[in-house]
């Protein structure tokens, strides 16, 4: 059995075991799932008793000199050596200077810097969204990370070094972490005071693992207008006016096996009528997953609360189901919705 594993560090990281009953639709209906409005149905695959638990601290350390230079023996016999002849350079010419000092080179780096800063911007927008922007003239065309309360996705720069990126809010005191592989980045803030009018659920996973989330609005069926997943994403005006949820999507699919991530929103303060929203994961079988062990994190905030993180393992059957679906039904407490 092959393996594909995500690891997240930052400071700790926390798994939380969860329990998923799996569904597999055969693939007749899952063919109907995107045309014609069936719901998956099956029989049980298989049951994932626990993800792994791992908790790893991050220790920074400092290193101390072992040893102590030592004075020389008074009869020691010191030799001495002349100093190496310094040629006169031309003017405004350092670079024939020979020997010339290390600080030179750490002005140069300095320089370097200041010349080519890394800044971003956030900035809060309707639904409790942020637009986050990021400069950074030097990297063009790399491959960043962002970190925001438990949400972690891949992006790539543009041929000028930029970035713009439009993502839900996790937090009221937002801050947004951007990450560049070779240890530079920097970090943005925004106050978002509607967070707490919105519910939001979150799926996050590595690579091309065929995760979706889907939500089931007021009684919907598959395929109906209520039914809400990345084929029928929809987008925030729906939430503004209180109509139902939309789906964002975060991640750069040309970052190979970079991460990504689904997350759903639904407007629970002003929505227009009240019942029930169901919500559930699917991961479709394909040639990338078939055999394999992959992994996904879930995340889920009521009206701007504290966010419910919970991660999970799941062993997808080997190739000769390609094409049909497993269906996660209990991994996130499904929304009910009352109004006033």
């Amino acid at each position: 059995m092959q393996y594909r594993k995500q690891i997240i560090l930052t400071g700790a990281t926390l798994v939380i075991a969860v329990g998923i009953g799996f569904v597999m639709q055969r693939s007749q209906s899952a063919q109907t799932l995107y045309g014609e409005k069936a719901a998956p149905r099956g029989e049980v695959l298989t049951d994932a008793d626990a993800a792994l638990l791992d908790i790893e601290d991050i220790v920074l350390t400092s290193a101390e000199f072992g040893t102590q230079i030592q004075k020389p023996e008074s009869e020691a016999i010191v030799f001495q050596a002349s100093a190496p002849m310094i040629t006169a350079p031309e003017a405004g010419d350092i670079s024939q200077v020979q020997g010339a000092p290390q600080e030179d080179v750490l002005i140069d780096d300095l320089q370097a810097e200041a010349d080519c800063p890394i800044t971003a911007q956030a900035r809060p927008v309707a639904a409790a969204m942020v637009n986050l922007t990021l400069k950074a003239p030097c990297l063009p065309n790399e491959r960043l990370t962002v970190h925001h309360s438990g949400l972690l996705f891949n992006q790539t720069t543009d041929a000028q070094g930029t970035l713009e990126v439009t993502l839900p809010a996790l937090a009221e005191q937002a801050m947004f972490i951007l990450a560049f592989s070779n240890g530079e980045g920097t970090v943005a803030q925004a106050t978002v005071e509607e967070i707490s009018d919105f519910d939001r659920v979150a799926v996050l996973w590595k690579g091309d693992t065929g995760f979706e989330l889907h939500a089931l609005e007021y009684g919907a069926f598959y395929g109906d207008e209520g039914h809400v997943w990345s084929g029928a994403m929809r987008d925030m005006s729906f939430a503004v006016t209180g109509q139902g949820g939309y789906i964002s999507r975060l991640g750069d699919v040309t970052v190979p096996d970079g991460m990504m991530g689904e997350i759903y929103t639904f407007p629970i303060d002003n929505a227009r009528r009240s019942g029930n929203v169901d919500l559930s994961i699917e991961a479709e079988v394909d040639d990338e997953n078939c055999g394999l062990e992959i992994e996904a994190k879930t995340l889920q905030m009521h009206a701007g609360g504290e966010i419910v993180s919970k991660d999970l393992t799941l062993s997808v059957p080997d190739c000769g189901a390609a094409g049909n679906f497993l269906v996660l039904n209990n991994l996130f407490e499904d929304l009910k919705v009352a109004v006033n």
